[in-house]
C-alpha cells in the first residue's frame, strides 16, 4: 500500500473547542476558496445549482460550501465545458468553497450488479442510453476538471442490507480504488482528496476499512455507506465503530445525511460536515422545517394562517410572507411558492448547526439536542 504524506494540503482543519458535556468538536475547515465552521451541513447543487437558489442567496443565508456532482456534470454539460469556463466556481459564480462527490453513488444505481467490475462500473446514462464506464481514474480526471476544493475518491457504495462477504468486498475494493484515485490526481496542492471508508453495517468491516482507508494520510475522510436504509441506531453504531479510529486533525464528512436528528446526533459523535438534499427536495413537495416539527404548507390547515412558516425566523420568506400566500403559491403551482420553502429549509438547516456550534462552544450540547427533539416531535433515541 503506497502511503502519501500529504505535504502542503490544500484544505486544513482547524480545532477550536471541544465539549465537555458531548466531546463534539467546534473547528474550521481552511480551503483554496475560503473557509468555514464546523460542524457544518453543505447544500446541494446536484448539477452547479442548488436547486431553486442563486449562489448569491446561498452566501446571504451562511452558506460557506456546497456539494456538486461528478456524475451529472460529466454526463452534462461535460467536464471539458467546466474546465474551459475556468472551473465550476467561475462557471456557476460561487465563490466559496466547493465539494464534488465522485459519482460512484449515482453510477451504482444505473448499473447492473454483473456491471460492477476491479476496473470500474459500466452503466448507461440516464439522459440518453448511451453507454460508458466510471473507473477511479476517469473520476479524479472529471473532477480535476471542476476544480473543486475537495475531490472525493472513487468508492463503491454497499447497499442495505447486504452480506457480510458483500460488504467486504466492496470495502476492499474501495481501498483499491483509493490507490488508483491518489495515482490519478494531477493537483494534490490545489484540490484535496478525500477517502471514504465502508464496510456496510458491519463493525468489524468498518474498522478495518478507517484503518486501511486513513493509512493514506490524506488531507480529509468520509465516512460512506450510511443513510442508505439502515435504522438510526445502526448508524449511530458504526459512527461510534469508526470515528475513534479517524485522525483528530482532519475533516470527518458524514455522506448524504440531513435530518435535524442525525445532524446533531452526528455532530456529537464527531462529524463535522453533512451534506443531503432534503431541504430542497421536501421543499419543492411544500413541506417545510421548523422547530416544532414538519409544516405541510399545501396543507388546507395553512389556507387563512397569515403568520411565517416559523415565528422568530429571521429567513427571506418567514420576513415577508405568510403561510397562506406560500400555500396559494404551492396550490397554484407558482415556482416562487418552492423557492420559498426550499429558502426556509436551507437557511433552518444552517442555523441549526449555528446553534450546534454554539452550543459546542458552550459545553451544552446534550441539553441543547435535549430541548431540540422535545420541541421538533423526536424520539430522545
Amino acid at each position: 500500500m503506497t502511503v502519501d504524506k500529504n505535504t502542503g494540503a490544500p484544505v486544513r482543519y482547524e480545532l477550536i473547542h471541544t465539549c465537555k458535556q458531548s466531546g463534539a468538536r467546534l473547528g474550521r475547515v481552511h480551503t483554496p476558496h475560503g473557509s468555514f465552521m464546523t460542524p457544518e451541513f453543505m447544500p446541494v447543487g446536484t448539477q452547479a445549482t442548488v436547486k431553486g437558489m442563486s449562489p448569491e442567496e446561498l452566501e446571504q443565508m451562511g452558506a460557506k460550501i456546497i456539494l456538486s456532482n461528478t456524475y451529472h456534470l460529466w454526463m452534462r454539460p461535460g467536464s471539458d465545458i467546466i474546465r474551459e469556463a475556468g472551473g465550476l466556481h467561475r462557471f456557476m459564480n460561487w465563490k466559496n468553497a466547493i465539494l464534488t462527490d465522485s459519482g460512484g453513488f449515482q453510477v451504482f444505481s444505473l448499473a447492473l450488479p454483473k456491471n460492477i467490475k476491479e476496473e470500474g462500473v459500466f452503466f448507461k446514462s440516464h439522459i440518453d442510453g448511451s453507454a460508458h464506464m466510471l473507473t477511479a481514474e476517469k473520476s479524479i480526471k472529471v473532477q480535476n476538471d471542476l476544480g473543486s476544493d475537495i475531490v472525493m475518491a472513487f468508492d463503491e457504495c454497499a447497499p442495505f442490507p447486504c452480506t457480510h462477504d458483500y460488504a467486504k468486498a466492496a470495502a476492499g475494493r474501495t481501498t483499491r480504488w483509493l490507490e488508483r484515485c491518489i495515482t490519478a490526481h494531477k493537483n494534490p496542492h490545489s484540490q484535496a482528496l478525500f477517502g471514504i471508508i465502508q464496510g456496510g453495517v458491519y463493525p468489524d468491516l468498518r474498522i478495518q476499512s478507517v484503518k486501511e482507508i486513513v493509512a493514506f494520510d490524506l488531507p480529509g475522510y468520509a465516512i460512506g455507506g450510511l443513510s442508505v436504509g439502515e435504522p438510526g441506531d445502526v448508524m449511530m453504531r458504526m459512527l461510534e465503530e469508526t470515528v475513534p479510529y479517524m485522525p483528530s486533525d482532519k475533516p470527518r464528512y458524514l455522506m448524504g445525511v440531513g435530518t435535524p436528528d442525525y445532524l446533531i446526533d452526528g455532530a456529537i459523535r464527531g462529524i463535522d460536515m453533512f451534506d443531503c438534499v432534503l431541504p430542497t427536495r421536501i421543499g419543492r413537495n411544500g413541506t417545510a422545517l421548523t422547530r416544532n416539527g414538519r409544516l405541510i404548507v399545501r396543507d388546507a390547515t395553512c389556507a387563512k394562517q397569515y403568520i411565517p412558516i416559523e415565528e422568530n425566523c429571521d429567513c427571506y420568506a418567514c420576513r415577508n410572507y405568510t403561510r397562506a400566500y406560500i400555500r396559494h403559491l404551492l396550490k397554484a403551482k407558482e415556482m416562487f411558492g418552492l423557492r420559498l420553502c426550499s429558502w426556509h429549509n436551507l437557511h433552518f438547516l444552517l442555523k441549526l448547526m449555528s446553534d450546534v456550534r454554539q452550543a459546542i462552544q458552550d459545553d451544552r450540547l446534550l441539553d441543547f439536542r435535549e430541548e431540540f427533539f422535545e420541541k421538533f416531535g423526536y424520539s430522545s433515541h
